[in-house]
């Protein structure tokens, strides 16, 4: 049976229906119809710009972000989709506090509608820390069909992780490492 690690919360009928997709390798066609563009932002500051755009348009209260940047280092499994802290400091008498955002770097080519689901999922933690209701009503309310396209980045990430257990000669889900 298909492990399916990205999807793990979702309702076993649901799982059965994706299982049946990647066994009749439906899976890529269905996402490349869905989503057949990748977005233009490939730089750190083209990605700070995008993000701060969403964060006026959306969050105009929210603090000013000081960094934003796609990381090489993020693992998308362990560090979910991307990363957000704010960091304080004491110089003398005063506190300084920056925020930050990263990004992982395989979010360099996806659909603009991932893109834009991650930033927003990011955005949304400047205002509701916890994965509450009301952080995810203030996603849906910055990207209309939020989680619709949370749900299909998982369907991505699973079909990109099978495409690389193919690349290396195992079949999907089939684990290779020494016992």
């Amino acid at each position: 049976m298909q492990h399916l690690k990205y999807l793990g919360a979702y309702p076993a009928q649901l799982l059965d229906q994706v299982r049946a997709m990647i066994r009749d390798d439906r899976l890529g066609a269905y996402l490349e119809k869905k989503y057949p563009e990748r977005h233009v932002v490939q730089t750190d500051k083209a990605l700070y710009q995008y993000t701060n755009d969403l964060r006026v348009q959306f969050l105009r209260s929210a603090p000013m972000i000081d960094k934003v940047l796609y990381d090489a280092k993020l693992d998308v499994l362990h560090n979910a989709l991307g990363h957000h802290r704010a960091i304080s400091r004491v110089h003398g008498n005063k506190i300084t506090a920056r925020k930050e955002i990263r990004i992982a770097s395989l979010f360099k080519d996806v659909p603009p509608e991932f893109l834009e689901m991650i930033v927003v999922h990011e955005l949304a933690h400047l205002k509701e820390s916890e994965h509450n209701k009301a952080f995810y009503r203030l996603c849906e309310h910055m990207q209309p069909g939020y989680a619709q396209y949370e749900f299909d980045l998982r369907l991505y990430l699973t079909h990109r992780d099978m495409m690389r257990e193919r690349e290396r000669g195992q079949a999907p889900g089939e684990n290779h490492s020494p016992a």
